[in-house]
């Protein structure tokens, strides 16, 4: 079983640490699967920057192959956020060059390459709703993480991406559980095989056509929280990867139970993530001359963040 990271990443700069810290969703899920012991890599473009050749160098030390990921010329794109009471709030976004921005180009050798791969997983901060469709021809389960902005989860961006996966991650702490499961269902209805909504301090929610599966959130002590960054991503993780190892494809659907242990697998995957500084830790300090690269006046959801984290208990 291997999981393949293909789309986004970023630098998370935490202003009130003097910190920058790897980070990206389609990163994040790579470097999750590899610690719950599965092989990993990520496919995405880095920077030739300084910052964007930290993180290359951080996310292969935790073990993720970045073979198939290319480096270009330009800026990598920086989140810059603080921690309150536990929660990190978004204060700003840089995208970085567009040339960074555009996705790895799916060439026949990357198709064959991400057929190798049990579970491809992408995001809509990727870019690479074009290349779904090649994906999922090549044989691996899709997963794809629509975060929580209203732009989408129209029905025209579910009916274009929504075909294509095995797995859609929708972010819900803001609906309420009836919105919550009529979202799910309009995922599935539009083609995906299986949608997650991830919920904070209410759990999560599993449908699959046929069954409902819900969990409660794991309660975190306050005071030992470090931050709640990368909690959704670690949950989505837990939860694939406990539905690969109960023998989840395309021509087996998860049983019921296999649900339900999926969802608890995934909410003990994000408890443990609280306690990890950003992503996944091998932060260095910010350079000063850029210590106030990225900064914005408010907060906002941007690449990278899993914005219905949990403040306390996941």
């Amino acid at each position: 079983m291997k999981v393949l990271g293909f789309g986004d990443n970023t630098i998370d700069r935490f202003v009130d640490r003097g910190t920058d810290y790897p980070g990206g969703n389609c990163v994040n899920v790579a470097v999750y699967a590899h610690r719950l012991g599965l092989d990993a890599a990520y496919a995405g473009v880095f920077g030739d920057d300084d910052l964007g050749t930290r993180l290359r160098a951080a996310v292969a030390a935790q073990g993720v192959t970045v073979d198939h990921s290319v480096v270009r010329h330009g800026a990598t794109s920086v989140s810059t956020l603080h921690v309150r009471d536990g929660d990190r709030v978004f204060l700003g976004y840089e995208p970085g060059d567009a040339a960074v921005h555009a996705p790895v180009p799916v060439t026949p050798g990357l198709l064959a390459y991400a057929a190798s791969f049990s579970l491809v997983h992408s995001s809509v901060y990727s870019g690479t709703e074009a290349e779904l469709p090649l994906l999922a021809a090549a044989g691996p389960l899709l997963s794809f993480d629509f975060s929580d902005e209203e732009e989408f989860r129209t029905p025209a961006y579910l009916d274009r991406v929504c075909p294509h996966l095995d797995l859609a991650l929708l972010s819900c702490s803001h609906l309420d559980e009836a919105a919550t499961r009529a979202l799910l269902a309009e995922a599935v209805d539009r083609g995906a095989g299986m949608a997650l909504a991830t919920r904070g301090l209410h759990g999560a929610i599993a449908y699959d056509g046929r069954t409902t599966a819900v969990a409660p959130a794991r309660a975190a002590d306050p005071a030992s929280v470090s931050d709640t960054m990368g909690c959704g991503d670690a949950f989505l993780a837990g939860f694939a990867v406990s539905l690969l190892r109960d023998g989840w494809s395309r021509r087996v659907p998860p049983a019921p139970a296999a649900l339900r242990e999926a969802l608890r697998q995934g909410a003990e995957a994000a408890y443990h993530q609280c306690f990890v500084e950003a992503a996944f830790g091998c932060g260095w300090p910010t350079p000063a001359t850029r210590a106030g690269h990225g900064a914005g006046p408010s907060a906002q959801t941007v690449p990278g963040s899993s914005a219905d984290a949990p403040t306390r208990p996941v």
